[in-house]
């Protein structure tokens, strides 16, 4: 159960991610004013990806207090910075981000984190 949790929480954290940025790009830049706020609350209201990247997020909170709940803390929180990795291979891809070796360097970082934490590939070392 821990690892369809943990597929769940990646999947719908990095679905999110790239739906925010996206829309937040073609928005273009909001001010940080409390009319800036409002006009990003009227944003949010009529862009309907960007209602859905919150309706993700929320599926990945949920998901996330459901893994908690059996997993230590200390397994969760680094099992799910895999959504990292995707992330910026995806913000490559779908996004056309620019992502220069140090960056790629320290997702790869990550990834071997990752496998160090949840004993895959280490033999549980």
């Amino acid at each position: 159960m821990r690892w369809l949790l943990l597929g769940l929480i990646v999947a719908t954290t990095v679905a999110s991610d790239l739906l925010q940025s996206h829309e937040m790009t073609l928005a273009g830049e909001q001010t940080g004013s409390a009319r800036g706020l409002w006009g990003i609350l009227k944003l949010v209201a009529h862009r309907k990806w960007l209602l859905l990247a919150i309706a993700l997020m929320a599926v990945s909170f949920f998901a996330f207090l459901a893994l908690i709940q059996t997993q230590p803390l200390s397994f969760a929180v680094p099992a799910s910075a895999g959504s990292f990795i995707l992330e910026t291979l995806l913000a490559k891809l779908l996004l056309k981000e620019d992502v220069g070796a140090l960056r790629a360097g320290g997702a790869l970082l990550v990834f071997v984190g990752i496998l160090m934490v949840t004993d895959i590939g280490f033999g549980g070392m």
